[in-house]
This record gives C-alpha cells, sequence and structure tokens, in this order.
C-alpha cells in the first residue's frame, strides 16, 4: 500500500503534462463592426485582420491591446477567380508589386506577428508570387500559417528555402455554422492535437461561431488540451523545428 501511494506522488507531476496545444484563428475580421464580438471569446485566441477594410485597424488595435496575437489576413488569388477585396495578391504582380501590398497592410497593422491567406487556391500554387511573399516575410521577420485552401500549396517548400517559420491549418471549424458541425469539427481538431501535440484551428466571426466557441472552449481542460496563441507554436527555434516536422 505504501509503495503504490509513494508510486503515485511520483508519478503525479507527469499526470498533469498537457496532451496537447491548441490554437485557434479567427480571421476574415474588418468588414463588419458586429466582428468585434469575436474579441470576446475567452483564453488566447488569435486574429486574422482583412487589410484596408473599415473596422481593421479599429479592432486590431483592441486585440493588440488585450495581448492577442494579431496577424494580417492577406487575400490571395483564388481558382475560382472570387472578388478579393483591397490588399489582394494576384497571380500576375511582379515582386515589388507584392512587396508594396504587403508593405501597405503591415504599416497598416504594423504589430502584426505573421499573415495568414484568405483564399489563395490558385496562387499559393505558385511558386513566383509565394517566393516573392516569403522574401518579405523573411526580412519582417514574420510567420506564415497556410490556411491551405489546397492541398497543392508550395508555402511550406518556399518556407523551408527562405528561412521563414510555418505551419498550416488543420481544421476548419466553420465551414458550416450549424451547432452540431462546429462541435464535431472542434472534436476533431482536439483530437489531432492529442495526436499530433498540436493543432490549428481555423474559424470566423460568425455570431453561431460566436455562441458555439465560448461553450466549446472551457471543455479543453477535460481533454487536457491547452488554448495557446499561435506564436507561441514558432518561440523556440529548437520547438518549432520538431513542431515543423509533426505538421509535415
Amino acid at each position: 500500500m505504501r509503495f503504490v501511494l509513494i508510486s503515485i506522488l511520483l508519478l503525479q507531476p507527469f499526470l498533469c503534462l498537457n496532451a496537447g496545444q491548441v490554437a485557434i484563428i479567427i480571421d476574415d475580421i474588418g468588414y463588419r463592426k458586429t466582428d468585434q464580438h469575436a474579441l470576446t471569446l475567452p483564453g488566447k485566441i488569435s486574429y486574422a485582420f482583412l487589410p484596408h477594410t473599415p473596422f481593421a485597424k479599429e479592432l486590431a488595435l483592441q486585440a493588440n491591446q488585450s495581448k492577442k496575437d494579431v496577424l494580417l489576413h492577406i487575400p490571395m488569388e483564388a481558382s475560382s477567380g472570387k472578388l478579393l477585396g483591397p490588399g489582394a495578391i494576384t497571380s500576375d504582380m511582379d515582386d515589388d508589386h507584392i512587396n508594396h501590398q504587403l508593405s501597405l497592410a503591415l504599416d497598416e497593422i504594423p504589430f502584426a506577428v505573421g499573415i495568414n491567406n484568405h483564399m489563395g487556391s490558385h496562387l499559393t500554387k505558385l511558386q513566383k508570387p509565394m517566393a516573392s511573399t516569403m522574401k518579405f516575410l523573411k526580412r519582417h521577420k514574420l510567420f506564415f500559417v497556410d490556411s491551405m485552401t489546397t492541398s497543392k500549396s508550395k508555402t511550406r517548400a518556399l518556407a523551408h528555402v527562405y528561412g521563414v517559420p510555418h505551419l498550416h491549418r488543420h481544421v476548419f471549424l466553420d465551414n458550416h455554422t450549424d451547432a452540431d458541425y462546429i462541435e464535431q469539427q472542434f472534436e476533431q481538431l482536439v483530437e489531432k492535437a492529442k495526436h499530433n501535440e498540436f493543432a490549428i484551428g481555423i474559424a470566423h466571426p460568425h455570431p453561431e461561431t460566436i455562441i458555439a466557441l465560448k461553450q466549446l472552449l472551457p471543455t479543453l481542460t477535460k481533454h487536457n488540451i491547452e488554448l495557446v496563441p499561435v506564436s507561441s507554436l514558432f518561440s523556440d527555434s529548437e520547438t518549432s523545428q520538431i513542431k515543423l516536422a509533426s505538421a509535415e
């Protein structure tokens, strides 16, 4: 009995270890004043803002003042030909034009710690424009989170070439705004975090999403999953290399 008790006490620190980490990025923020409701989510949520939209700068400042990770959500050319909005990068732009577009976005929100792509199913497959993007990120010490709108994305390989910290989205949480669907996707995110040690989810500032996440985020504790800022996945170069390998 005494041996069992001692064993339990010795094991106790290990029993408290996290089963994994989850980072959640809320993107598409900036067109609507109501996007501010996303900033009320509890915990270390990360936020990605569409450049040059009516409320992007104001809400990004609020997020930054609350010590939340702020990313630039850069519109990139889609295979569908959808309208991209201001600040977009397209395949017909040269290196200087891409640099100019990204510079304007960063000038508007200079405290951004990284970028992720809005759409981009065409552009992220192309070496030249994505190489220009990676060179910009390297100069400004920003990371890239690939929203993975195509399985043929070249961002990982190019990020490696240019020495840019890179990770990718594992789960879209709200492609449908049905509460049951969001819960199902959230559970998938948790399972990926347990399996890979971490997972990145992307969601949007839909009212249904905010309501669902306010209910779901507290459940991470029972799974022994830690909610972290996405930047923390890049906080240490050695750890980043391990995580990058895991993400592959």
